[in-house]
């Protein structure tokens, strides 16, 4: 047991008078214990018999006996104490650094348990026994083992600092308080100290809200980061798709361009060769002319000369080579048509590869949207996951809800938004009328209701099977052939942006561009009526394929 736990069993021995361990222990008939001296000079100075705890009065001075069972028990307390106290002491150890030593010990100083403020001292467990055991002693402050503890003197009045200045904020001793902080407020210091405590603790709290605060704003950040390279890494590869295809398309023209002025050149080669080859043939055949000419000039017999000539001249090559030439092929336009080529195949690649990465771009923020059935129109048929709706010809006996459609076939999607981007599918396959859009949570359900963002709705629709329409300041007419058979709704709330793509061509199919939103806005679907079964395929909320590949990239990354 320490001495700690000593002191506090010790209570139960101790004497109200001299409030020291019991000698001599008496009761009285009141059942209260006492020193037999301690109670003895307490009736003789009083002159009369009264117990000092409960004030019972005696009409007589009880006679004192000393209380052998008391007086045993406080006898074999005593022993226990000094031999724990021996044992403990036997235990300690020297001080390390950062430890309070004790003042008293000589050579090793163990380590201090406790401090005195009156004696301004460190004890060990051995030498703190007389502050636990002897009367005078027993009075004085001890706390737990401190340095410094002239620091917790008053320097001006050389007392204890025991008190607390409410004005001054500062710590004061028994006289600070009444001669240099008079009319000042006090509080002791245990009280102060429970009070600044309470207030450590307080601050405490809100410091690790805002540790926790700004661990998860750093797991925030981090996600930021994560998705922003996801979405780098998309658009990388996006980048190089595009580009690979580019320059497949300049080096297959490069290649076009390079056969045909090839082509040319080989063809002019070829007819310089024919022109060639009949010239040389025309020159074999006239020096075979102009060898036979230099023979016959030798001949000096007139008649042979005569015969001969007539022959001769007239076998001659007769083909005038004058205007005969070779023209260079005319190069001229051919590198602009090529590149007027290729800028057209390039356009149309483009149309084709950079709607795609768009839709690609939008597809990531893809979200579960389900219908809710609390706005559903009476005549609106839901399936049991929410994702699937059409028109029937019966009207249901629905609860009144402020929240339903009653003129129009319409409903809300459950999930609402009121931050950040989302995108969501809509399969329209077989259908001849339907609506599509964003709406605001606020929208009038009741009435008649036009479609435009005035009135909280962002929305394109289709009439007579192949009529697209929008409605934003005007009407805007959509010209959309082949019509889609899925529609893509993307929503960036804080660039205020709606969007509407055809899924199956990736193309754009109209942009709500400088909204401001201000409200919650919900998914907004309408199968219209089914017109005697020609519209009766249902509006379905589709699962969107590019997310799930996303999502796994994201995850190896």
């Amino acid at each position: 047991m320490s001495a700690v736990s000593s002191l506090r069993s010790e209570d139960r021995f101790l004497c109200s008078i001299c409030l020291d361990v019991f000698t001599d222990p008496v009761s009285i008939p009141c059942g209260h214990n006492f020193c037999k001296n301690c109670i003895t000079q307490y009736w003789d100075m009083n002159q009369r018999c009264q117990c000092p705890m409960c004030k019972k009065m005696f009409k007589t001075r009880p006679e004192l006996h000393v209380n052998t069972f008391i007086s045993e028990v406080v006898a074999q307390f005593r022993r226990e104490v000094q031999q724990k106290a021996s044992s403990s002491s036997s235990e300690q150890q020297a001080a390390k650094p950062g430890e309070v030593p004790c003042d008293i010990c000589t050579g090793t100083r163990l380590k201090a348990l406790k401090s005195c403020l009156v004696c301004q001292e460190s004890y060990c467990q051995t030498h703190l026994e007389p502050h636990l055991t002897k009367k005078g002693l027993k009075r004085h402050q001890l706390i737990e083992a401190v340095e410094n503890l002239e620091g917790r003197m008053c320097k001006k009045h050389d007392k204890p600092l025991e008190l607390f200045c409410k004005n001054d904020q500062t710590c004061v001793c028994v006289l600070c308080s009444v001669l240099d902080h008079k009319n000042h407020e006090f509080v002791p210091l245990r009280e102060e100290y429970e009070g600044k405590k309470a207030e450590l603790e307080k601050t405490e709290a809100e410091i690790q809200q805002m540790i926790q605060k700004r661990r998860l704003k750093i797991q925030q950040v981090k996600e930021s980061v994560k998705m922003s390279k996801c979405a780098a890494d998309r658009q990388k590869a996006e980048g190089v798709q595009v580009f690979t295809a580019l320059k497949e398309s300049v080096d297959r023209g490069l290649k076009e361009l390079i056969k045909e002025i090839e082509d040319k050149q080989e063809t002019t080669e070829k007819q310089a060769e024919g022109l060639i080859k009949d010239l040389e043939q025309e020159i074999s055949e006239l020096k075979k002319r102009s060898s036979e000419v230099e023979q016959l000039s030798h001949f000096e017999d007139h008649l042979h000369l005569l015969q001969s000539f007539s022959s001769l001249k007239a076998a001659q090559p007769t083909k005038d080579w004058t205007e005969v030439s070779i023209r260079p092929p005319s190069y001229e336009g051919t590198v602009v048509r090529a590149v007027d080529q290729l800028e057209e195949t390039l356009r149309k690649l483009m149309k084709k590869k950079l709607p795609e990465a768009e839709l690609k771009k939008v597809q990531q923020y893809a979200v579960d949207v389900t219908l809710d059935p609390d706005t559903a129109n009476p005549y609106l048929i839901l399936s049991d996951d929410g994702k699937q709706v059409y028109h029937s010809d019966v009207k249901k006996k629905l609860p009144d809800n402020p929240k339903r459609f009653t003129r129009y076939c319409n409903i809300l999607g459950k999930q609402s938004f009121s931050s950040g981007r989302f995108y969501f599918e809509v399969q329209v396959k077989g259908k001849t009328k339907w609506d599509l859009g964003v709406a605001r949570e606020s929208i009038n359900r009741r009435g008649k209701i036009p479609l435009s963002p005035q009135n909280g709705f962002w929305t394109v629709w289709l009439r007579n099977g192949n009529e697209y329409n929008t409605l934003d300041d005007t009407e805007v007419p959509l010209c959309l052939q082949p019509g889609p058979e899925k529609v893509g709704v993307f929503v960036d709330y804080e660039e205020g942006l709606v969007s509407f793509y055809d899924v199956g061509a990736a193309a754009l199919i109209y942009s709500f561009t400088g909204c401001s939103f201000t409200h919650k806005l919900h998914p907004y679907f309408s199968p219209c009526s089914n017109d005697g079964g020609k519209n009766s395929a249902p509006l379905i909320i589709c699962p969107v394929n590019q997310t799930e590949s996303i999502n796994k990239s994201c995850l190896m990354n």
